[in-house]
């Protein structure tokens, strides 16, 4: 018993243990997080650099002079004042400047200035180089330099290697001889070199290829550890957004988290410091301090179009550049091209309309005039009303903060110990009542936050315009491939995600709640980022007039089927005949996929640009495709599952192949958002609903029925939840959009999909009337009288089989007694009575 005593505490103590560990990373975490902290570590590191300069040169003229007062021990040197040095910087600066270039490296030394200052421009989230790799080259640089000056100039000139220099000559030089010791130094300098920059060791290797073998070859493409935009451009990969957060431990601190303007939409913050006074209570509650942190919103830096043009000037190639008798015979072995001897320019998709330019940021409106702000009077009542609430029913916290959005203004409690979290959620009515307040919505817990929220909607919420988005830095910097600018969260930043990565998107809500302007916000932004050839769109509209604009790009950016008159489809045949194409067009994108030995478009669009595949061999650039079905309920009503089956069949497959979906309904019940649909649709977009049994239908779970409407939504990947306000664009907006594209040169035509055609319009063309069966008329005059036209009609009252039933409503169709197929949905019956049927099968007879 003692045994299983003592190995419960000895858990309970490494649990204990454990806990503490990771509770004192997540305040160092915080601390170094805090934008205070980083600014004070860069300035610091900046400062020490110049004094560290300032000691180093001078230490180059007048390390004699001091050099016999260095010898000393450094207590004795810094207490005693009578000795005085010649360098600028002092005795700190001499006895600095004496370790690193005297005693260790020599004047390689001067490669950690560098090091100083690219450490406090990257505290301020400037990223000129990368960090790390630029650090590892530094020091080997520094070590391998000081061996090599020593090894040059020896005693002559011994500040140029210093002492580590100086004494691994001496060893190498026992050890190997003078000889030996440059042939280290060579054989290391090389590897250092092959190693850290790849285009030496391609040229290196090239160059040893022409000597031993007498011929060149050609630098590989490489496309797996390398990033590649649409355009085959290598992307930084060392770019890394970073989201700073207000230090949590602050004690009732009100205030917006910081915004970015410029490089990091940064504000300026005014902080004041207030005392409370709680009064009127039973049990007199401790003066409280905290903080309001006023924003003062300073213009988003707004950028021309040029900065983030993805256009840039191209050489035109020629691309029916005949390859020499090798590389065919290469290409005709294998729809993979690996050893291709003469070298070829990148194919660029962007050539055949080379002068497009992206839309300008001055097409989009300002919508700041009309925005207003959270003010402390609102701010500090709220806070008071929702403690006093709290009280009335015994739950003490400890902290409050709140954080301002443009629509809500979130308030993170941190509940006393001992308080259970369902009597909070079961106050959400409460909170609401006294606050006067709609759309109390509480979040408990936090996740990753160790807090309950409270999200209370602003008094007067502000407008965000799309133009403040698009003109952000995480926008303009993302390399998405599909980047999307839905709106603002509510610590203000801007959401910018990646459809690819979604990777098909379910919009819902009720009605006049914002789903038409979330569409035009996805399709804006990705529209101000690619160029015609890299994406293009298929939109469903059975409302008719809500993408009508969108016809104006037809030429640059939409997808239809070939004989398709409009690009925008609005009938319900149509779009089962499109959604049928598109499954086409996904078996041919794998086959190709297949062919290249890739697993996704990516890689894929990577080869064909480096020329790797050969379009004799069917091989195309393959530009994204994005489904927009505007409303999905109506399409469920009439055509069912016809339209089901292939959609949830893209959903499921066609993210490999670059082709996304975005579904948006605004009637969320489960007979029109089924099991099959959501099960492949992980990225769901919730506005406003009139019930918690519509939210759970899309989230699944509650909280979209508590929004405040206008844009205000929640957006769920995965397990995440994240409360956005929808940026607002309006039809103005996007009208001088779809102008500026459709005024510039476009293609000849849409996009063309594979052509589909049903097998029974086959059945029915072939039709010859002069065989009718002998029930043709019979079947005629029933459809007449009942009105409808289907075969198990005419099956049922004739008692005939399946398929002669189906032969003669082939006939019917092609008599133009009956309408054509039309899905789940009774054919048309064209003639009203049996007057005018019996006039037409006698005109037959004659």
């Amino acid at each position: 018993m003692a045994k299983k005593t003592a190995k419960k505490t000895s858990r309970r103590t490494k649990k204990i243990r454990k806990m503490d560990f990771d509770f004192i990373m997540k305040k160092i975490k915080d601390f170094f997080n805090d934008e205070k902290v980083k600014f004070g570590f860069s300035l610091t590191s900046l400062l020490f650099a110049i004094y560290i300069s300032l000691a180093f040169f001078s230490y180059l003229f007048t390390w004699q002079a001091d050099q016999s007062k260095l010898d000393i021990s450094w207590f004795d040197l810094m207490l005693n004042a009578n000795i005085v040095l010649d360098n600028w910087a002092g005795k700190t600066g001499a006895v600095l400047a004496d370790l690193f270039i005297h005693q260790w490296f020599g004047v390689a030394s001067f490669s950690f200035i560098f090091l100083l200052v690219l450490f406090g421009i990257r505290m301020l989230d400037v990223r000129l180089l990368p960090f790390f790799k630029t650090l590892k080259i530094n020091i080997l640089a520094v070590i391998w330099s000081s061996i090599f000056l020593s090894f040059i100039f020896g005693d002559a000139l011994f500040l140029l290697g210093g002492e580590h220099g100086y004494f691994m000559n001496l060893w190498l030089n026992a050890f190997i001889g003078k000889i030996g010791t440059f042939f280290v130094l060579l054989i290391s300098l090389s590897l250092f070199v092959i190693f850290t920059f790849e285009e030496a060791f391609f040229w290196t290797k090239a160059k040893f290829y022409e000597v031993v073998y007498k011929k060149t070859i050609e630098k590989p493409k490489k496309t797996e550890n390398k990033k590649l935009n649409q355009n085959g451009v290598e992307i930084d990969q060392d770019f890394v957004v970073v989201k700073d957060e207000d230090d949590p431990s602050t004690d009732f601190t009100f205030g917006s988290p910081q915004k970015t303007s410029g490089k990091d939409d940064l504000q300026t913050t005014d902080k004041k410091h207030f005392t409370l006074h709680n009064s009127g209570k039973k049990e007199a509650a401790p003066e409280l301090s905290f903080e309001v942190e006023e924003m003062k919103q300073e213009e988003s830096k707004e950028v021309k179009t040029d900065e983030f043009d993805l256009v840039k000037d191209h050489q035109i190639v020629d691309k029916n550049v005949p390859l020499n008798d090798l590389s065919l015979s290469v290409i005709q072995n294998s729809d993979i091209q690996t050893d291709q001897v003469t070298e070829l320019e990148d194919y660029d998709p962007t050539l055949d309309l080379s002068m497009y330019k992206l839309p300008d940021i001055e097409l989009l409106e300002d919508h700041k005039a009309s925005n207003s702000k959270v003010t402390k009077e609102e701010l500090l009542a709220n806070k008071n009303k929702i403690v006093d609430t709290l009280a009335h029913y015994k739950i003490k916290i400890d902290k409050i903060k709140a954080t301002i959005g443009p629509t809500i203004t979130l308030y993170e409690i941190v509940p006393s110990p001992g308080v259970r979290l369902s009597k909070i959620k079961n106050l959400g009515d409460d909170i609401a009542l006294s606050l006067a307040a709609m759309g109390i919505r509480i979040i408990a817990p936090m996740p990753g936050r160790g807090t309950v929220g409270i999200e209370v909607p602003n008094r007067h919420p502000e407008i965000v315009s799309m133009r403040s988005v698009i003109s952000s830095m995480k926008y303009q910097n993302s390399k998405y491939e599909l980047p999307i600018a839905l709106g603002k969260t509510i610590s203000n930043e801007s959401y910018v995600g990646d459809l690819t990565k979604m990777p098909h998107m379910l919009v819902a809500g009720a009605t006049g709640q914002g789903k038409s302007v979330g569409l035009n916000a996805i399709l804006a932004s990705i529209l101000y980022k690619k160029h015609p050839a890299q994406v293009k769109f298929v939109l469903i509209d059975p409302k008719k007039v809500e993408l009508t604009l969108y016809e104006k790009i037809e030429r640059h950016f939409l997808a239809k089927l070939p004989d398709a008159e409009e690009a925008i489809i609005t009938d319900n045949q149509k779009v089962i005949h499109t959604l049928q194409s598109l499954n086409i067009e996904m078996d041919n994108r794998y086959n190709l996929l297949k062919k290249a030995f890739v697993r996704n478009i990516k890689e894929y669009n990577a080869k064909f640009i480096s020329r790797k595949l050969n379009p004799e061999k069917g091989h195309r650039y393959m530009p994204y495709i994005v489904l927009v079905i505007d409303e999905f309920a109506d399409l469920i009503m009439t055509a069912g599952k016809e339209v089901e089956l292939p959609i949830a069949r893209l959903a499921q497959l066609a993210r490999a192949i670059g082709i996304h979906l975005i579904v948006a309904t605004q009637r969320p019940s489960t007979n029109i958002i089924t099991g099959v649909i959501k099960a492949n649709f992980p990225t769901r977009v919730a506005f406003k609903v009139a019930s918690m049994i519509d939210s759970r239908t899309i989230l699944d779970t509650p909280g979209a029925n508590q929004l405040i409407g206008r844009g205000d939504m929640l957006i769920s990947e995965g397990s995440e939840l994240i409360r956005i306000q929808c940026a607002f664009i309006d039809t103005p907006e996007l009208e001088r959009i779809t102008d500026y594209i459709g005024s510039q040169q476009g293609y000849p035509t849409a996009f063309n999909l594979p052509d589909y055609e049903t097998g029974e319009s086959e059945d029915v063309k072939s039709v010859d009337m002069k065989k009718r069966d002998e029930l043709f008329e019979d079947a005629a005059r029933i459809v007449i009288m009942n009105q409808q036209g289907s075969t198990s009609l005419i099956q049922r009252k004739l008692s005939i089989g399946y398929n002669r039933a189906g032969r003669i409503i082939d006939q019917l169709e092609a008599a133009g007694i009956v309408g054509h197929f039309e899905g789940s949905k009774a054919r048309k019956v064209l003639y009203p009575d049996e007057y005018s049927l019996e006039q037409y099968l006698n005109s037959l007879q004659e």
